[in-house]
């Protein structure tokens, strides 16, 4: 009769907390037996009794309560023996007693009773207060700042992407480092995608797959780096997706870093990329001056702070945040450089230094973007030939990434119209000019244009 409650109970389970929560901590679960009142199942792991207890424990008193059965509170027992007429777990392997009401428990407290939670160490130099922010990240920093409180969020995920160098890797530390100092009670796992492929690859070798599902599915808030680097890689793809739904289903926040959005990384799993799109997603766009200027500054007051004696002369650091443009982190090394090198030989830190000594730097931010990288990467973006860019065809399917091609050539390169005309087969001047006007025409009424110029121009400059 008992046993007969608990598979229609099972059942009323699976649709209350869902496909993925039940196959993973309900369907591994014994009924051993009823006895006084309390229902006592056999569980794989002193850790999965904990977690059922005080996740679901509740309800599955309630429901076999529903059902007839007398029962005031359950017990789990670890490989327990079975009795035909009832099974009372050993005292020595009973692993939790949680009465209807039981008093909840730090989570985490829980989490790292089984063990090590996985996770990164984090730079105690990446906080919110040494994130520089300006118009192309603050809304990156608010969604940062308002996850990092701890507290209920509207949006999960949270999804942050941008090239390198833009402070994404910034952020996802600031949010842990906020989070571990100001919310202990939380369990915080921060890792790269490539350490969470490493960890399950591992788990697998050892045959160790239910305590890593165990200890993923145990956290509070799980921050994954550098998400793109899973694409193309199935099972962990498909071991991503199931502790990706279990987290959101019992309402825990998600972050997740790229390189790129989640509709342009390849070989990313459609049911993925759509739960990684249900969020918020976040755009850290390339620094304009003003946030490069502000951003040399502040590491400047922090240097002067340990080192009153060095000296920078006035346009130093507005020559650099002209000059090197594309990546923050080979901005900051350059600041670094002369302050070194001020430093050492004792001189101040004039402009003619700066030239001098940055000269390799220099030169390599000062590439100059080419008609023919233009035309290459717009073919390679359309999956057209590079002979059809320069061809006669005139079918929308080649004329249309023509048409973007020389838009970009025009705004990228210090080309002439005749010039640019001449690199596309010899075309007139006037089909030049043509071609640009419509597509600045088109980027205001079609959006999947604007995406596709920015998307490019963003792979030509880095």
């Amino acid at each position: 009769m008992i046993n007969q409650s608990w598979v229609d109970i099972r059942e009323d389970l699976e649709a209350t907390v869902g496909k993925n929560n039940y196959v993973n901590w309900i369907e591994p679960l014994e009924l051993s037996g009823l006895d006084n009142g309390v229902a006592v199942f056999r569980v794989p792991t002193n850790f999965m009794g904990n977690w059922v207890s005080r996740n679901f424990g509740d309800d599955i008193v309630q429901l076999l309560k529903s059902s007839g059965q007398a029962v005031s509170r359950l017990e789990f027992s670890v490989n327990a023996a079975r009795s035909p007429k009832r099974a009372t777990a050993p005292k020595a392997e009973q692993v939790s007693e949680v009465p209807a009401s039981s008093a909840p428990r730090k989570k985490a407290a829980v989490a790292r009773s089984t063990g090590t939670v996985p996770g990164a160490p984090l730079d105690a130099r990446f906080t919110f207060d040494s994130f520089v922010v300006g118009k192309p990240n603050e809304l990156a920093h608010a969604a940062a700042r308002r996850v990092a409180e701890g507290g209920e969020v509207a949006f999960n995920p949270l999804f942050l992407y941008g090239g390198v160098g833009l402070g994404k890797t910034h952020l996802m530390h600031a949010i842990a480092n906020q989070l571990r100092t100001q919310r202990p009670d939380l369990n915080v796992v921060y890792l790269s995608a490539e350490q969470f492929m490493y960890k399950f690859v591992q788990a697998l070798r050892d045959k160790k797959m239910m305590d890593f599902k165990q200890i993923f599915r145990a956290v509070d808030i799980l921050m994954v780096d550098d998400v793109q680097f899973i694409a193309g890689k199935g099972s962990t793809q498909e071991e991503f997706f199931h502790t990706f739904n279990a987290l959101v289903d019992q309402n825990k926040q998600i972050i997740i870093s790229a390189d790129r959005a989640p509709g342009e990384i390849k070989e990313l799993e459609d049911r993925i990329r759509s739960r990684l799109q249900s969020g918020l997603v976040v755009d850290l766009h390339p620094t304009d001056y003003e946030l490069r200027l502000g951003i040399l500054q502040h590491k400047t007051e922090q240097h002067m702070l340990k080192d009153p004696s060095l000296h920078i002369a006035d346009g130093v650091l507005e020559f650099l945040a002209h000059r090197i443009s594309t990546n923050v982190r080979v901005l900051e090394g350059a600041l670094t450089r002369l302050f070194a090198f001020g430093s050492l030989v004792g001189r101040e830190v004039t402009l003619e230094l700066a030239q001098d000594c940055l000269a390799d730097v220099l030169r390599t931010s000062d590439r100059k973007i080419t008609v023919d990288e233009i035309q290459r990467k717009v073919a390679e973006h359309y999956n057209i030939r590079l002979s059809e860019m320069i061809g006669p065809r005139r079918v929308r399917t080649i004329a249309r990434p023509r048409q973007i091609a020389m838009y970009l050539a025009k705004q990228l390169t210090s080309r002439s119209l005749p010039d640019i005309g001449r690199r596309f087969g010899g075309r007139d001047h006037t089909t030049v000019m043509h071609g640009v006007k419509r597509i600045e025409e088109l980027r205001i009424s079609d959006s999947q244009i604007e995406d596709d110029l920015e998307l490019l121009r963003r792979a030509l400059e880095a």
